[in-house]
């Protein structure tokens, strides 16, 4: 579960795997992912691959979940279930030339299909040490949705693949005080 900074800790944790995995196509001057929001020409000196977080959405799968119960020895308290979020991500490949934009898309989609649950020590940030999972996702999107896309960035159409990240949890601040029972009536009679 994580704190607020969850969806930038989700955000490093995509580009740290896709930067991992694109050392092997040039040992020199290997290419690598970086963050992006594509607002402005991408600078590109060595060819990268642009993670670009295009639309948060709320993951109905994972609505009406129970509240979430603080374990003794501490105060008891409840907490509303974490919010469960989708994250859906462009990547972008730039620079070079097509042949190895072709291979840096490869080798992205090979890393999250070889690898589509990233867990455990992948994690970093609010996920570290944590039990949460997040499961990468080729997203199918028509030609017009995609047109779309690029349309609300205001850049000319790329060739691009569109990742979902499921479930990211995102934990509620607030926490309710809960008293523990103490007695109760059966049948009119009180027990302890």
């Amino acid at each position: 579960m994580g704190d607020f900074g969850v969806i930038a800790d989700v955000s490093a944790v995509v580009v740290d795997a896709l930067t991992r995995a694109l050392r092997p196509l040039n040992p020199t001057d290997p290419p690598f992912a970086e963050l992006n929001d594509l607002a402005e020409a991408v600078q590109v000196s060595t060819p990268k691959l642009t993670v670009f977080l295009y639309e948060i959405a709320e993951d109905p799968t994972s609505r009406n979940r129970p509240p979430v119960r603080s374990l003794p020895p501490g105060p008891l308290t409840t907490r509303k279930p974490p919010m469960a979020l989708m994250l859906r991500y462009l990547v972008t490949p730039w620079g070079g030339d097509q042949i190895t934009q072709h291979r840096m898309l490869g080798r992205a989609l090979q890393t999250f299909y070889d690898d589509a649950i990233l867990d455990g020590v992948q994690l970093t940030g609010s996920l570290a040490a944590s039990t949460d999972s997040l499961h990468l996702t080729l997203t199918p999107l028509t030609l017009d949705q995609k047109s779309w896309i690029w349309y609300a960035i205001q850049k000319p159409y790329r060739l691009s693949l569109n990742y979902e990240v499921r479930v990211v949890s995102l934990d509620s601040d607030v926490e309710t005080p809960v008293q523990p029972v103490q007695s109760r009536v059966v049948d009119g009679t009180v027990t302890p």
